[in-house]
C-alpha cells in the first residue's frame, strides 16, 4: 500500500516547511529524512560533506532511505536524494512522490545560509550547475508537480495535501 507521500524539489523548495503543515492537514505523520541521515551518522549534513566528501554523503543519504520502513507519512527528503536510483525506487514503492518546483531565482532568493545547510554540490558546481542538473531527476521521478514558488507555506501544503489523497 502506497500510504505516504514523498516530497522532493530544490533546496529552498519547502519540502520541510510545508510538507510539516501538510502532514498536519492530511492526518498523516511527518518524518524528514535529512534528519534521520544526520541522526544515523551523529553529526550535521554540512559535517558529513566538509569531513567525508560528496560520495560518502550520497551512500549516506541512501542507506538512510533504503532504511524506510513507514506508513501513514509525508516524507520530507534531501534535495539530492534523487541521485540515486535505488532510493528513488524505493520510495516511490513506499507512496506517491510530489516534486515541489521553483524556478532558479526563487530558488536562490530562499536560500541564504548556503555555506551551513549541507547541500550537496558536486565538484565545485556553482548553484546554476547543481539546478540544471537536478531539474530533469526531479521531473523523471515526480507522480505530480506542484509550482510553489508564489505560494504561501499554507497554500502550497493544501496543493500537497490535495495531491498527495
Amino acid at each position: 500500500m502506497r500510504s505516504n507521500v514523498i516530497l522532493i524539489g530544490m533546496p529552498g523548495s519547502g519540502k520541510s516547511t510545508c510538507g510539516v503543515v501538510a502532514a498536519k492537514m492530511m492526518l498523516k505523520n511527518f518524518f524528514d529524512t535529512d534528519l534521520l541521515i544526520q541522526n544515523l551518522e551523529g553529526r550535521s549534513l554540512q559535517d558529513i560533506l566538509d569531513l567525508s566528501g560528496d560520495n560518502y554523503f550520497e551512500k549516506a543519504e541512501e542507506n538512510a532511505i533504503l532504511s524506510l520502513d513507514i506508513q501513514g507519512t509525508v516524507i520530507a527528503t534531501g534535495g539530492s536524494v534523487i541521485y540515486s536510483d535505488k532510493a528513488m525506487s524505493h520510495l516511490k514503492s513506499l507512496g506517491k512522490i510530489i516534486y515541489l518546483h521553483l524556478t532558479y531565482d526563487e530558488m536562490c532568493s530562499r536560500i541564504s545560509n548556503l555555506s551551513t545547510r549541507g547541500v550537496l554540490m558536486k565538484n565545485g558546481e556553482t548553484l546554476r550547475d547543481m539546478y540544471d542538473e537536478r531539474l530533469s531527476l526531479y521531473e523523471k521521478w515526480a507522480d505530480v508537480t506542484i509550482e510553489c514558488g508564489k505560494g504561501t507555506v499554507e497554500e502550497n501544503a493544501m496543493a500537497i495535501a490535495t495531491a498527495g489523497d
